[in-house]
Protein backbone atom coordinates (compact mmCIF):
# COMPACT_ATOMS: atom_id res chain seq x y z
CA UNK A 1 0.00 0.00 0.00
CA UNK A 2 2.75 2.43 0.96
CA UNK A 3 4.57 1.63 -2.30
CA UNK A 4 1.43 2.44 -4.27
CA UNK A 5 1.10 5.78 -2.47
CA UNK A 6 4.73 6.58 -3.21
CA UNK A 7 4.22 5.85 -6.91
CA UNK A 8 1.12 8.03 -6.99
CA UNK A 9 2.90 10.92 -5.31
CA UNK A 10 5.92 10.59 -7.59
CA UNK A 11 3.70 10.57 -10.68
CA UNK A 12 1.73 13.60 -9.49
CA UNK A 13 4.86 15.58 -8.77
CA UNK A 14 6.46 14.57 -12.07
CA UNK A 15 3.30 15.60 -13.91
CA UNK A 16 3.18 18.99 -12.20
CA UNK A 17 6.82 19.57 -13.05
CA UNK A 18 6.19 18.62 -16.69
CA UNK A 19 3.30 21.09 -16.87
CA UNK A 20 5.59 23.87 -15.68
CA UNK A 21 8.29 22.94 -18.16
CA UNK A 22 5.89 22.80 -21.10
CA UNK A 23 3.91 25.88 -20.15
CA UNK A 24 6.30 28.02 -22.14
CA UNK A 25 8.76 27.08 -24.83
CA UNK A 26 10.67 30.36 -24.54
CA UNK A 27 14.28 29.27 -24.48
CA UNK A 28 15.54 31.94 -22.12
CA UNK A 29 12.85 31.42 -19.48
CA UNK A 30 14.04 30.21 -16.08
CA UNK A 31 11.96 27.80 -13.94
CA UNK A 32 10.62 30.72 -11.89
CA UNK A 33 9.60 32.74 -14.96
CA UNK A 34 8.00 29.63 -16.44
CA UNK A 35 6.08 29.29 -13.18
CA UNK A 36 4.86 32.89 -13.42
CA UNK A 37 3.85 32.36 -17.04
CA UNK A 38 2.03 29.16 -16.13
CA UNK A 39 0.11 30.93 -13.34
CA UNK A 40 -1.14 33.49 -15.88
CA UNK A 41 -2.15 30.77 -18.32
CA UNK A 42 -4.01 28.64 -15.79
CA UNK A 43 -5.91 31.70 -14.53
CA UNK A 44 -7.35 32.27 -18.02
CA UNK A 45 -7.25 36.03 -17.66
CA UNK A 46 -7.65 37.90 -20.91
CA UNK A 47 -4.68 40.23 -20.54
CA UNK A 48 -1.47 39.73 -22.49
CA UNK A 49 1.29 39.63 -19.85
CA UNK A 50 5.01 40.19 -20.31
CA UNK A 51 7.81 39.90 -17.76
CA UNK A 52 10.95 41.99 -17.44
CA UNK A 53 13.76 41.29 -14.99
CA UNK A 54 15.79 44.46 -14.69
CA UNK A 55 16.88 47.04 -12.13
CA UNK A 56 14.53 49.97 -11.78
CA UNK A 57 14.82 53.00 -9.55
CA UNK A 58 12.52 52.73 -6.59
CA UNK A 59 12.24 48.94 -6.67
CA UNK A 60 13.65 46.70 -3.95
CA UNK A 61 14.98 43.28 -4.88
CA UNK A 62 11.61 41.59 -4.22
CA UNK A 63 9.57 44.57 -5.34
CA UNK A 64 7.72 44.86 -8.62
CA UNK A 65 6.08 47.33 -10.98
CA UNK A 66 2.94 46.65 -13.00
CA UNK A 67 2.31 48.79 -16.07
CA UNK A 68 -0.41 48.73 -18.71
CA UNK A 69 1.04 49.36 -22.16
CA UNK A 70 -1.34 49.31 -25.15
CA UNK A 71 -3.22 46.20 -24.14
CA UNK A 72 -0.22 44.45 -22.58
CA UNK A 73 0.47 44.17 -18.87
CA UNK A 74 4.20 44.40 -18.12
CA UNK A 75 5.48 43.13 -14.80
CA UNK A 76 8.97 44.39 -13.99
CA UNK A 77 11.26 43.53 -11.08
CA UNK A 78 15.00 43.43 -10.33
CA UNK A 79 14.55 39.74 -9.50
CA UNK A 80 12.66 36.75 -10.85
CA UNK A 81 10.92 36.23 -7.53
CA UNK A 82 9.73 39.83 -7.71
CA UNK A 83 8.19 39.05 -11.10
CA UNK A 84 6.43 36.09 -9.49
CA UNK A 85 5.07 38.31 -6.69
CA UNK A 86 3.87 40.79 -9.29
CA UNK A 87 2.11 37.98 -11.12
CA UNK A 88 0.22 36.97 -8.00
CA UNK A 89 -0.70 40.61 -7.37
CA UNK A 90 -2.15 40.79 -10.88
CA UNK A 91 -4.15 37.62 -10.30
CA UNK A 92 -5.44 38.95 -6.94
CA UNK A 93 -6.79 41.91 -8.87
CA UNK A 94 -8.60 39.64 -11.32
CA UNK A 95 -6.22 40.25 -14.20
CA UNK A 96 -6.77 43.98 -14.39
CA UNK A 97 -4.56 46.16 -12.27
CA UNK A 98 -3.80 49.88 -12.35
CA UNK A 99 -0.19 50.92 -12.79
CA UNK A 100 1.47 50.26 -9.46
CA UNK A 101 4.82 49.99 -7.69
CA UNK A 102 4.92 47.59 -4.74
CA UNK A 103 7.82 46.89 -2.39
CA UNK A 104 7.96 44.67 0.69
CA UNK A 105 8.55 46.46 3.96
CA UNK A 106 10.22 43.42 5.53
CA UNK A 107 12.88 41.32 3.83
CA UNK A 108 12.21 38.17 5.90
CA UNK A 109 8.67 36.79 5.88
CA UNK A 110 8.86 33.38 7.46
CA UNK A 111 6.59 30.62 8.71
CA UNK A 112 7.71 28.75 11.83
CA UNK A 113 6.48 25.15 11.91
CA UNK A 114 6.40 23.59 15.35
CA UNK A 115 6.39 20.14 13.73
CA UNK A 116 8.16 17.19 15.32
CA UNK A 117 9.96 14.43 13.44
CA UNK A 118 7.45 11.84 14.67
CA UNK A 119 4.62 13.63 12.85
CA UNK A 120 3.11 15.39 15.86
CA UNK A 121 2.72 19.17 15.91
CA UNK A 122 3.16 21.21 19.08
CA UNK A 123 0.32 23.71 19.43
CA UNK A 124 -1.04 22.34 16.17
CA UNK A 125 -4.79 21.92 15.72
CA UNK A 126 -5.01 20.70 12.12
CA UNK A 127 -3.96 17.09 12.21
CA UNK A 128 -0.48 15.65 11.91
CA UNK A 129 2.54 17.26 10.28
CA UNK A 130 2.48 17.82 6.53
CA UNK A 131 6.11 16.70 6.33
CA UNK A 132 6.18 12.98 5.51
CA UNK A 133 9.71 12.36 6.70
CA UNK A 134 9.51 8.61 6.18
CA UNK A 135 8.77 9.13 2.47
CA UNK A 136 11.38 11.81 1.87
CA UNK A 137 13.63 12.39 -0.01
CA UNK A 138 12.42 10.00 -2.72
CA UNK A 139 8.76 10.94 -2.62
CA UNK A 140 7.56 14.52 -2.89
CA UNK A 141 3.85 14.93 -2.30
CA UNK A 142 1.82 17.27 -4.48
CA UNK A 143 0.69 19.03 -1.30
CA UNK A 144 4.23 20.45 -1.00
CA UNK A 145 3.65 22.16 -4.35
CA UNK A 146 0.33 23.53 -3.13
CA UNK A 147 1.97 24.68 0.12
CA UNK A 148 4.76 26.48 -1.73
CA UNK A 149 2.33 28.05 -4.16
CA UNK A 150 0.12 29.40 -1.38
CA UNK A 151 3.09 30.91 0.44
CA UNK A 152 4.54 32.53 -2.67
CA UNK A 153 1.13 33.95 -3.59
CA UNK A 154 1.00 35.97 -0.35
CA UNK A 155 4.69 36.91 -0.26
CA UNK A 156 6.08 34.45 2.30
CA UNK A 157 9.70 33.69 1.43
CA UNK A 158 10.91 31.31 4.13
CA UNK A 159 9.89 28.30 6.16
CA UNK A 160 11.35 26.77 9.32
CA UNK A 161 10.46 23.12 8.97
CA UNK A 162 10.70 21.87 12.54
CA UNK A 163 9.81 22.65 16.13
CA UNK A 164 11.84 25.16 18.16
CA UNK A 165 12.01 22.40 20.78
CA UNK A 166 14.25 20.76 18.24
CA UNK A 167 15.43 17.19 17.96
CA UNK A 168 19.16 17.03 17.17
CA UNK A 169 18.31 14.35 14.57
CA UNK A 170 17.24 17.05 12.12
CA UNK A 171 20.96 17.77 11.56
CA UNK A 172 21.86 14.17 10.81
CA UNK A 173 22.93 13.28 7.28
CA UNK A 174 19.76 11.26 6.74
CA UNK A 175 17.43 14.13 7.58
CA UNK A 176 19.49 16.78 5.80
CA UNK A 177 18.96 14.87 2.56
CA UNK A 178 15.22 14.99 3.20
CA UNK A 179 15.41 18.73 3.89
CA UNK A 180 17.40 19.19 0.68
CA UNK A 181 14.59 17.61 -1.35
CA UNK A 182 12.07 20.08 0.07
CA UNK A 183 14.44 22.99 -0.47
CA UNK A 184 14.86 22.08 -4.13
CA UNK A 185 11.10 22.10 -4.69
CA UNK A 186 10.52 25.33 -2.74
CA UNK A 187 13.33 27.18 -4.52
CA UNK A 188 11.26 27.79 -7.65
CA UNK A 189 8.68 29.56 -5.47
CA UNK A 190 11.25 31.86 -3.86
CA UNK A 191 11.08 30.08 -0.51
CA UNK A 192 14.21 29.41 1.55
CA UNK A 193 14.36 26.58 4.05
CA UNK A 194 15.51 27.11 7.66
CA UNK A 195 15.92 24.67 10.53
CA UNK A 196 15.41 24.91 14.28
CA UNK A 197 18.47 23.47 15.99
CA UNK A 198 19.15 22.05 19.42
CA UNK A 199 22.09 23.79 21.08
CA UNK A 200 23.34 20.47 22.47
CA UNK A 201 23.57 18.87 19.00
CA UNK A 202 27.41 18.56 19.17
CA UNK A 203 26.99 16.33 22.22
CA UNK A 204 24.10 14.24 20.90
CA UNK A 205 25.27 13.84 17.30
CA UNK A 206 28.97 14.50 17.60
CA UNK A 207 29.74 12.72 20.86
CA UNK A 208 31.38 15.79 22.40
CA UNK A 209 31.39 16.23 26.16
CA UNK A 210 30.23 19.83 26.00
CA UNK A 211 28.25 22.31 23.92
CA UNK A 212 30.11 25.33 25.33
CA UNK A 213 30.09 27.90 22.50
CA UNK A 214 33.65 28.98 23.37
CA UNK A 215 35.04 25.44 23.22
CA UNK A 216 37.17 24.99 20.09
CA UNK A 217 35.85 21.48 19.39
CA UNK A 218 32.26 22.75 19.57
CA UNK A 219 33.07 25.63 17.23
CA UNK A 220 34.67 23.21 14.77
CA UNK A 221 31.69 20.85 14.93
CA UNK A 222 29.24 23.60 13.98
CA UNK A 223 31.54 24.84 11.21
CA UNK A 224 31.72 21.35 9.73
CA UNK A 225 27.95 20.94 10.04
CA UNK A 226 27.36 24.25 8.24
CA UNK A 227 29.69 23.13 5.44
CA UNK A 228 27.75 19.87 5.14
CA UNK A 229 24.40 21.68 5.00
CA UNK A 230 25.41 24.17 2.34
CA UNK A 231 26.90 21.47 0.18
CA UNK A 232 23.43 19.93 0.04
CA UNK A 233 21.42 23.18 0.13
CA UNK A 234 23.36 26.12 -1.36
CA UNK A 235 20.63 28.64 -0.49
CA UNK A 236 19.91 27.34 3.02
CA UNK A 237 18.51 30.21 5.08
CA UNK A 238 19.96 29.50 8.51
CA UNK A 239 19.06 28.45 12.05
CA UNK A 240 16.25 29.28 14.45
CA UNK A 241 17.28 28.73 18.07
CA UNK A 242 15.36 28.36 21.31
CA UNK A 243 17.97 28.28 24.09
CA UNK A 244 17.83 28.33 27.88
CA UNK A 245 14.06 28.46 27.97
CA UNK A 246 11.60 25.86 29.24
CA UNK A 247 14.42 23.39 29.85
CA UNK A 248 16.11 23.69 26.46
CA UNK A 249 19.94 23.68 26.46
CA UNK A 250 21.84 26.86 25.71
CA UNK A 251 24.97 28.91 26.29
CA UNK A 252 23.87 29.98 29.77
CA UNK A 253 24.43 26.36 30.88
CA UNK A 254 28.15 27.13 30.56
CA UNK A 255 28.13 30.63 32.00
CA UNK A 256 28.02 32.21 28.53
CA UNK A 257 25.63 34.85 27.27
CA UNK A 258 22.97 34.55 24.61
CA UNK A 259 25.17 36.72 22.41
CA UNK A 260 28.13 34.36 22.75
CA UNK A 261 25.96 31.39 21.83
CA UNK A 262 24.33 33.12 18.88
CA UNK A 263 27.61 34.52 17.59
CA UNK A 264 29.25 31.10 17.52
CA UNK A 265 26.50 29.80 15.25
CA UNK A 266 26.49 32.99 13.21
CA UNK A 267 30.21 32.65 12.53
CA UNK A 268 29.65 29.11 11.23
CA UNK A 269 26.91 30.30 8.84
CA UNK A 270 28.47 33.62 7.81
CA UNK A 271 30.68 32.33 4.95
CA UNK A 272 27.56 31.06 3.21
CA UNK A 273 25.26 34.01 3.84
CA UNK A 274 23.17 32.27 6.51
CA UNK A 275 21.49 33.92 9.47
CA UNK A 276 20.70 33.00 13.06
CA UNK A 277 17.26 33.83 14.43
CA UNK A 278 17.74 33.71 18.21
CA UNK A 279 14.46 33.65 20.14
CA UNK A 280 14.11 36.07 23.05
CA UNK A 281 11.35 34.00 24.66
CA UNK A 282 13.33 32.90 27.71
CA UNK A 283 11.82 31.93 31.01
CA UNK A 284 11.94 29.15 33.54
CA UNK A 285 9.28 27.90 35.93
CA UNK A 286 10.85 29.53 38.98
CA UNK A 287 10.97 33.05 37.58
CA UNK A 288 8.78 35.55 39.40
CA UNK A 289 7.85 37.70 36.40
CA UNK A 290 7.97 36.25 32.91
CA UNK A 291 6.92 39.56 31.36
CA UNK A 292 10.22 41.26 32.13
CA UNK A 293 12.75 38.45 31.72
CA UNK A 294 13.31 38.82 27.97
CA UNK A 295 13.99 42.53 28.48
CA UNK A 296 16.35 41.87 31.40
CA UNK A 297 18.39 39.31 29.46
CA UNK A 298 18.51 40.85 25.99
CA UNK A 299 18.43 44.63 26.32
CA UNK A 300 21.89 44.72 28.00
CA UNK A 301 23.24 42.65 25.08
CA UNK A 302 22.11 45.16 22.45
CA UNK A 303 24.99 45.63 20.02
CA UNK A 304 26.86 42.50 21.16
CA UNK A 305 25.48 40.26 18.41
CA UNK A 306 27.06 39.52 15.01
CA UNK A 307 25.55 41.25 11.99
CA UNK A 308 23.88 38.03 10.81
CA UNK A 309 22.08 37.45 14.12
CA UNK A 310 18.46 38.51 14.44
CA UNK A 311 16.73 38.48 17.82
CA UNK A 312 13.23 37.06 17.35
CA UNK A 313 10.77 38.55 19.84
CA UNK A 314 7.18 37.52 20.53
CA UNK A 315 4.78 40.38 19.79
CA UNK A 316 3.93 40.61 23.50
CA UNK A 317 6.16 40.17 26.56
CA UNK A 318 4.26 37.22 28.04
CA UNK A 319 3.18 34.44 25.68
CA UNK A 320 0.87 35.05 22.70
CA UNK A 321 -1.98 36.22 24.91
CA UNK A 322 -5.26 37.36 23.30
CA UNK A 323 -4.59 40.85 24.64
CA UNK A 324 -1.25 42.25 25.78
CA UNK A 325 0.95 45.23 25.08
CA UNK A 326 3.87 44.98 22.66
CA UNK A 327 7.16 43.72 24.04
CA UNK A 328 9.34 46.62 25.28
CA UNK A 329 12.28 45.11 23.37
CA UNK A 330 10.81 46.51 20.15
CA UNK A 331 11.42 50.08 21.27
CA UNK A 332 14.48 49.58 23.48
CA UNK A 333 16.76 47.58 21.14
CA UNK A 334 18.67 50.06 18.98
CA UNK A 335 21.66 48.19 17.53
CA UNK A 336 20.45 44.64 16.89
CA UNK A 337 18.09 43.50 14.09
CA UNK A 338 14.76 42.18 15.36
CA UNK A 339 12.00 39.93 14.10
CA UNK A 340 8.45 39.99 15.39
CA UNK A 341 7.02 36.55 16.16
CA UNK A 342 3.25 36.07 15.89
CA UNK A 343 1.16 32.98 16.51
CA UNK A 344 -1.05 32.10 13.57
CA UNK A 345 -2.11 28.91 15.29
CA UNK A 346 -4.82 29.64 17.86
CA UNK A 347 -3.22 28.34 21.03
CA UNK A 348 -5.14 30.73 23.29
CA UNK A 349 -7.98 31.52 20.91
CA UNK A 350 -10.05 28.38 20.66
CA UNK A 351 -7.67 26.05 18.82
CA UNK A 352 -9.46 25.01 15.61
CA UNK A 353 -12.91 25.15 17.22
CA UNK A 354 -13.45 28.92 17.31
CA UNK A 355 -13.40 31.54 14.60
CA UNK A 356 -10.85 34.26 15.36
CA UNK A 357 -9.53 36.67 12.74
CA UNK A 358 -6.07 37.69 13.94
CA UNK A 359 -5.18 40.47 11.52
CA UNK A 360 -6.62 43.27 13.72
CA UNK A 361 -4.40 42.14 16.61
CA UNK A 362 -1.31 42.22 14.39
CA UNK A 363 -2.30 45.58 12.91
CA UNK A 364 -2.59 47.01 16.43
CA UNK A 365 0.89 45.69 17.28
CA UNK A 366 2.52 47.35 14.27
CA UNK A 367 0.72 50.63 14.87
CA UNK A 368 1.66 50.67 18.57
CA UNK A 369 5.34 50.06 17.80
CA UNK A 370 5.23 52.76 15.13
CA UNK A 371 3.57 55.22 17.49
CA UNK A 372 5.88 54.51 20.42
CA UNK A 373 9.18 54.01 18.61
CA UNK A 374 8.73 55.91 15.39
CA UNK A 375 10.53 55.12 12.14
CA UNK A 376 13.61 53.85 13.97
CA UNK A 377 11.66 51.08 15.70
CA UNK A 378 9.89 50.18 12.45
CA UNK A 379 13.20 49.75 10.66
CA UNK A 380 14.84 47.88 13.54
CA UNK A 381 12.55 45.01 12.59
CA UNK A 382 13.92 43.28 9.50
CA UNK A 383 11.44 40.43 9.39
CA UNK A 384 8.27 38.82 10.66
CA UNK A 385 7.75 35.20 11.72
CA UNK A 386 4.47 33.39 12.21
CA UNK A 387 3.94 30.12 14.09
CA UNK A 388 1.93 28.12 11.59
CA UNK A 389 -1.12 25.91 12.04
CA UNK A 390 -0.77 23.92 8.84
CA UNK A 391 -1.36 20.19 9.03
CA UNK A 392 -2.74 17.14 7.29
CA UNK A 393 -6.33 18.31 7.77
CA UNK A 394 -8.28 18.52 4.51
CA UNK A 395 -8.58 22.30 4.88
CA UNK A 396 -4.95 22.72 5.99
CA UNK A 397 -5.68 24.82 9.07
CA UNK A 398 -8.28 22.71 10.90
CA UNK A 399 -11.00 25.27 10.14
CA UNK A 400 -11.74 27.02 6.82
CA UNK A 401 -11.51 30.44 8.43
CA UNK A 402 -8.04 29.63 9.77
CA UNK A 403 -6.73 29.96 6.22
CA UNK A 404 -7.70 33.62 6.35
CA UNK A 405 -5.13 34.06 9.12
CA UNK A 406 -2.42 32.37 7.03
CA UNK A 407 -3.28 34.71 4.15
CA UNK A 408 -3.45 37.78 6.39
CA UNK A 409 -0.09 36.97 7.95
CA UNK A 410 1.57 36.82 4.55
CA UNK A 411 0.13 40.13 3.40
CA UNK A 412 0.96 41.92 6.66
CA UNK A 413 4.46 40.46 6.70
CA UNK A 414 4.91 41.89 3.20
CA UNK A 415 3.92 45.37 4.34
CA UNK A 416 1.72 46.10 7.38
CA UNK A 417 1.67 49.84 6.68
CA UNK A 418 -0.32 49.86 3.45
Amino acid sequence: MKEAINITHKFAYALSTLVLLLSSCTREDSPMIRLARNEVQRSRIQSQVEFEVKTEEGLKTDGFKIENKEGTVVITSPSEVGVLYGTYQLLRMGGTCPDTVCNPFYDLRILNHWDNLDGTVERGYAGSSIWEWDMLPDCLSMKYVDYARFNASVGINGTVLNNVNASPKILSENYLKKVSALAELFRTYGIKVYLSVNFASPMVLGGLKTADPLDSAVVEWWQNKAREIYKLIPDFGGFLVKANSEGQPGPCDYGRTHAEGANMLADALSPYGGIVMWRAFVYNAGDADRAKQAYQEFQPLDGAFRNNVIVQVKNGPIDFQPREAYSPLFTSIKKTPLMAEFQITQEYLGHSNHVAFLAPMWTEFFQDVKTAGGEAAMKQMVGVAGVANIGSDSVWGGHPFALANWYAFGRQAWNPYI
